[in-house]
């Protein structure tokens, strides 16, 4: 425990002492005369004030306002303002790395306008980061923390269940992560024990299980369309469920798609969310060269051991005889059909990328996974909606984020360009708020150079 203690102590004081600091009002904000993005309908509203105080959002109006009465003034002509962004599968570094990652970490995620994240592994120091962000003494996105994994090995018997899922309640995790390996009978337990003492439950979707009964059981989220493939093969084709290898792609040429609107149909009774992760499958495994995502900008970012240790299970996957591109462009193609139809007509997506996994750099990876979500069929608002109005109906927290309104947490991202028209403008950021706090672009990409420079060295 003491460990740990200066484990936030030092966090404490990276952020206080860190010779980049964050630009902030003890006051007010004034953003003027920009144009306002309404997620809620798509409208753009142009030429309005933002007023920003304590944090929150006091007033948006058309009115004239006196520059002179507040501490910060921010010329918003010719920008954007919208909401932050939630990246819905995202992963907080563990205890175990050091106050300067973690630090850093968070700040990648801010970079690209994340305001929100939902880590998705869980660890009691992540409970305490929460606390640390909630009380404006991290500079970091709002977090929201997952239990440790429910899996195979870690809930063997009901009784296991029972104790796990009551302990993690308990201890204020905000939901429970299930992981493969859970029995169904297993599974069953820790649903009704979930259902009893109040904590969701999401993540994947166990073999043993089946997306039927995972949606029937009323998940909060699926996540990576998991288990949904399978779903397509028919009984007459005799598998053995537990030979569906990398998310089903092993039985990729046994799919019937025509099964597609039941699963879907499922999914909206249930109102079980997805998060499809699609950047995990157009970069981890895909057919594209370890060599051209590592001269990606972003990989910069992460240290060199973690560059390689990519590299190394990229490589291992493509050499797989398993592996042809193929069978991989169909594979893809059945999933963006799922991705499109559940947002068409399921309960609705949520964005999110699964960072930091191979090749998907905390914040930047978000970028790679709404280019996915458009190659799926999705429109710029309905990708737009997916990253902030639909993660706070999950969370139930519409009147604390997820638009630009009044008296809501100031949590917004001011863009060069209208991303309406075109989604790439997500990544052409003036500036992040974040709780109220102004990150400029100078001092983001200040930042920036001094986390690659620390990354190059380990």
């Amino acid at each position: 425990m003491k460990a740990l203690a200066y484990i936030f102590l030092f966090i404490l004081c990276f952020v206080s002492c860190n010779e980049t600091t964050v630009e902030q009002t003890t006051q007010d904000i004034l953003l003027s005369n920009v144009s306002v993005i309404d997620v809620s309908n798509g409208n753009v509203i142009n030429h309005r004030n933002v007023i920003i105080d304590s944090g929150r959002i006091k007033s948006i109006t058309a009115k004239k306002l006196d520059r002179n009465n507040y501490n910060l003034k921010i010329d918003g002509t010719g920008k954007y303002l919208m909401p932050g962004l939630a990246e819905m599968h995202a992963h907080i570094p563990p205890s175990t790395t050091s106050r300067e990652r973690i630090e850093e970490t968070l700040f990648l995620y801010l970079s690209n306008g994340i305001t929100t994240i939902r880590g998705m592994l869980g660890d009691p120091m992540h409970l305490e980061l929460r606390e640390l962000s909630e009380q404006g003494d991290l500079l970091s996105p709002r977090i929201y923390v997952s239990s440790p994994s429910l899996n195979g090995n870690s809930v063997k018997t009901n009784e296991e269940a029972i104790d796990k899922v009551t302990q993690y309640q308990k201890d204020g995790y905000d939901f429970l992560k299930i992981h493969p390996g859970i029995k169904r009978a297993v599974f069953d337990q820790v649903v009704e024990t979930a259902v009893k003492v109040n904590i969701p439950f999401a993540g994947h979707v166990p073999v043993d299980v089946g997306i039927r009964h995972a949606l029937e059981s009323k998940y909060a989220s699926i996540d990576h369309v998991d288990g949904f493939l399978e779903g397509l093969v028919p009984a007459s084709a005799n598998v053995q469920s537990d030979e569906n290898g990398f998310f089903g792609y092993a039985f990729t040429l046994l799919a019937d798609t025509t099964k597609i609107n039941e699963l879907v149909t499922l999914a909206k009774e249930h109102k079980v969310w997805v998060v499809p992760t699609q950047s995990l499958f157009e970069r981890w495994f895909a057919p594209v060269s370890a060599d051209d995502l590592l001269s990606q900008p972003e990989m910069k970012y992460m240290p060199t051991s973690t560059l390689e240790s990519w590299r190394k299970t990229k490589e291992s996957y493509m050499q797989d005889e398993s592996f042809n591109e193929t069978q991989w462009q169909k594979f893809d193609t059945i999933r963006r059909q799922l991705i499109k139809r559940l947002q068409k007509d399921g309960h609705g997506i949520l964005l999110g990328s699964d960072a930091p996994q191979l090749f998907n750099v905390p914040g930047f990876s978000i970028q790679h996974e709404i280019k996915g979500m458009r190659n799926a069929g999705l429109t710029p608002f309905e990708i737009i909606t997916s990253g902030t109005i639909n993660p706070a109906k999950y969370f139930n927290a519409t009147d604390e984020f997820g638009q630009v309104k009044e008296g809501l947490s100031a949590d917004l991202i001011i863009l060069d360009d209208n991303p309406l028209k075109d989604v790439s403008a997500l990544q052409k950021v003036y500036g992040v708020i974040v709780k109220g706090q102004w990150l400029s672009k100078e001092m983001i990409d200040k930042k920036l150079k001094t986390i690659a420079k620390n990354a190059a060295k380990n």
